[in-house]
């Protein structure tokens, strides 16, 4: 049946194919009958003090304004990410900035944060009826930020969102915000992370805080990561974000003419494993939500036997559809 849906939504550029599907799913599930046509396995899973129905997450970049939540409950994820929310409304960069590469299962995008900004989407959170989906913030800067006072609007998000999610996640590692990547180094994250931890305090309520990190770093980038995580009140990681290297992709030459932007998808499994054995090597205890490449129980379970109790999707549900989701909760 999806291999159907897919060959139509396939030929709809696929910014207005991702609006045009979610809307039609999004009207399903206000008419109440999008539940019944998919069923969710409840294996629960507690990590971060959380409980979660199920290990499957849909990752951030997918709902960026909150504004699913109740179609991707019915599908049956255990969690989702929205964001990245910015302060700020925000455009992004110029359509078209997101394409399809069929051949490898994977996407590209350089969307660039575009939200509706901080106010519109704790709006959109005051409207979601939470059920058992835990939902977790994804937050950034405005482009137009320089770096030296980022840590402000990673300030502003956590306080606008604070009542309406479960778990924050510092988004410092996309590609396609520029010098964003730099946040990455150790005395700009702590700013960062002690910044939010000072408003944190003054709530009196604590909510797990999680790193999102690029796939890109070397050995000694990654030192680092560890080294603040095990200095700071972070309870974990996300790995990872989107790739610059096109070396993962076998044939990129036919892709070129798309160009600049961060790869996901089907290619970035082995890339993002790499990562994940590494970290753990330095600090077993560390949790990580693993993403990158999951598109079957069998990379599903590769990213739980290097540790990882959560997971997420996000290409692989473009290419394979709902029933994935059965798959990687059962």
């Amino acid at each position: 049946m999806y291999s159907l849906i897919k060959s139509i939504l396939f030929f709809i550029p696929a910014e207005r194919a991702h609006y045009f599907a979610m809307n039609s799913l999004s009207f399903l599930s206000r008419i109440g009958v999008l539940k019944y046509f998919f069923t969710t396995n409840y294996q629960p899973v507690s990590q971060f003090g959380l409980d979660f129905r199920n290990r499957l997450g849909m990752a951030a970049g997918f709902d960026k304004n909150a504004a699913y939540l109740h179609v991707l409950e019915d599908l049956g994820f255990g969690f989702v990410e929205i964001g990245t929310v910015t302060p700020r409304p925000q455009e992004g960069n110029p359509k078209p900035r997101l394409f399809r590469l069929k051949s490898e299962e994977a996407l590209l995008n350089r969307m660039g944060f575009n939200n509706l900004g901080a106010d519109a989407v704790v709006e959109n959170l005051k409207k979601y009826r939470k059920n058992q989906m835990i939902v977790g913030g994804n937050i950034g800067k405005n482009k137009d930020t320089p770096n030296e006072s980022a840590f402000l609007d990673y300030e502003i998000c956590f306080e606008k969102l604070f009542p309406y999610v479960d778990y924050f996640v510092i988004n410092v590692s996309s590609p396609n915000t520029p010098n964003l990547r730099e946040l990455q180094e150790k005395d700009m994250l702590l700013k960062i992370i002690e910044t939010i931890e000072k408003k944190q305090n003054q709530f009196g309520l604590q909510k797990p805080l999680l790193l999102k990190i690029a796939p890109d770093l070397n050995e000694n980038q990654l030192d680092e990561i560890v080294y603040v995580f095990q200095n700071s009140i972070l309870e974990g990681l996300i790995v990872s974000n989107t790739t610059i290297d096109r070396s993962i992709i076998a044939d990129y030459s036919s892709y070129e003419a798309m160009g600049n932007g961060g790869l996901s998808g089907k290619p970035l499994a082995d890339k993002t494993n790499s990562i994940i054995s590494y970290l753990k090597s330095k600090d077993a205890s560390m949790p990580i939500i693993g993403v990158g490449g999951i598109d079957s129980r069998e990379e599903a379970e590769n990213k739980m036997a290097l540790g990882c109790e959560l997971i997420q999707i996000y290409s692989a549900f473009i290419y394979k559809g709902p029933q994935l989701v059965d798959v990687l909760t059962m």
